[in-house]
């Protein structure tokens, strides 16, 4: 997925995937979802935001709603605060360094 969001590009093939949260839900459940932290090589942080129709990504035309996708530019602060709150500690050492204990 690429997207632009204020002049800059987000692309999913070309940055790299650090870190996953899913919902563990089957694909096919309308309340699916699955957030996925990427760094572009700059160093810049997004996440990929999907799910289904009864997520809070769900995208709405009418009546109607339906899968959706969306991109969101992080900060390091952001990336962090997600990655303490969904990974393990060793995958957050492994993106942002040992932490003192």
């Amino acid at each position: 997925m690429r997207k632009i969001i204020n002049n800059r590009a987000y692309d999913t093939k070309t940055a790299d995937w650090l870190g996953i949260y899913t919902n563990n839900l089957p694909h096919s459940d309308f309340r699916f979802f699955e957030e996925v932290l990427y760094r572009k090589k700059n160093g810049e942080f997004f996440l990929r935001c999907s799910g289904g129709a009864l997520t809070k990504y769900a995208t709405v035309c009418g009546d109607n709603r339906g899968w959706g996708d969306e991109i969101h530019p992080f900060d390091e602060s952001e990336a962090k605060e997600w990655a303490q709150q969904n990974l393990t500690g060793e995958e957050y050492e492994e993106i942002f360094g040992k932490v003192e204990e």
